[in-house]
């Protein structure tokens, strides 16, 4: 038997719980918020520094529930050269904070609520309205998750379900812009 196949059904016989998945190379803790677990991941040093810069770091490590997209480095090295370093200066803290906020939706949304909305849906996908008052649609191609800024660009959702004190954080591969 697999040793993950052994956990699992040990995991399930004991009625012990599944820890977060590793992000960035450092263990995502449920006792922590948003911002304790995202400063040790490595993939998400840039996401941390905007944070730090748009001077929201109060608001993400707050009671909550929020549920976060959380773009890695390669995401925002992606964007056009100087986007990164010019959002980062002060005079332009205010867009910051709303490419930002556009990543993050009140509420608790596990991958599985993502996917079964989306499925659900009419149309296929699940519409959510952003902190930022943007929009962002989730939907399932094939096994994988996408999610979708106001523009048509997607996500992928690479790790999800990676719980917080404070909400839930999925990994994406993209920025999402608001308009």
């Amino acid at each position: 038997m697999k040793l993950a196949t052994l956990t699992a059904v040990i995991a399930l016989t004991t009625g012990a719980a599944f820890a977060n998945p590793m992000v960035g190379g450092a263990p995502m803790l449920e006792t922590r918020n948003i911002v304790e677990n995202a400063v040790n991941s490595a993939d998400h040093t840039t996401l941390v520094a905007a944070v730090q810069a748009a001077d929201l770091v109060d608001a993400l490590q707050g009671p909550g529930p929020l549920t976060v997209f959380a773009p890695v480095n390669a995401a925002f090295d992606a964007l056009p050269a100087g986007t990164v370093d010019t959002l980062l200066q002060p005079e332009n803290k205010g867009t910051l904070q709303k490419v930002l906020t556009a990543h993050v939706v009140a509420g608790d949304l596990t991958g599985e609520d993502l996917m079964r909305r989306a499925r659900n849906s009419p149309d296929g996908f699940f519409h959510m309205q952003t902190l930022s008052g943007d929009a962002l649609s989730a939907q399932m191609r094939g096994r994988t998750l996408w999610i979708y800024d106001e523009s048509g660009n997607a996500g992928r959702v690479t790790i999800s379900d990676v719980n917080q004190s404070n909400g839930v954080i999925h990994v994406v591969d993209s920025v999402l812009l608001p308009r």
